[in-house]
């Protein structure tokens, strides 16, 4: 915490993620609906049209489909960190629902807080920072352009 009141850290990778391969965060989405509610119309329509087709473009992510006599739709989302988070989908249309799991699939699990410093090192250094003319010795002067006379 910070005197903010808002959580903040350094930036940080997951697992050094982007390096090398890339690794999809998301491990597993449950998809919790109704089969008779009107607040699951547009999950009920998601899953007659697009679940296959997400299935399809996200291979390392396990989707389940739960039919289950509830009142409100929801999506879990369960990350490789051990993170879960929950989006609610009541009255989202098709399009909308698609959105959301493109949201959940394009995070990493880690909580989103403000960001300290745009860099950080674990090992600074204690010599300072370099610039072009940190071993010019100080009597050489200035740069100046060569004279160059043709005669």
């Amino acid at each position: 915490m910070t005197s903010r009141g808002t959580p903040s850290r350094f930036l940080r990778s997951v697992l050094q993620n982007g390096v090398g391969r890339y690794v999809c965060q998301l491990k597993r989405v449950s998809i919790i609906f109704s089969k008779k509610a009107q607040g699951s119309l547009g999950v009920r329509d998601f899953i007659e049209e697009g679940v296959v087709d997400f299935a399809k473009n996200n291979p390392g992510t396990v989707v389940y489909v739960s039919p289950q006599p509830c009142r409100v739709p929801k999506i879990v989302a369960e990350y490789l960190n051990g993170n879960t988070k929950e989006e609610l989908v009541t009255n989202k249309t098709s399009q909308q629902v698609l959105e959301v799991l493109t949201k959940l699939t394009d995070q990493s699990g880690l909580d989103i807080i403000r960001i300290r410093k745009p860099f950080h090192t674990d090992s600074p250094s204690i010599q300072g920072k370099w610039h072009p003319f940190t071993n010019r010795p100080p009597s050489a002067g200035f740069i100046r352009p060569q004279n160059q006379h043709a005669e």
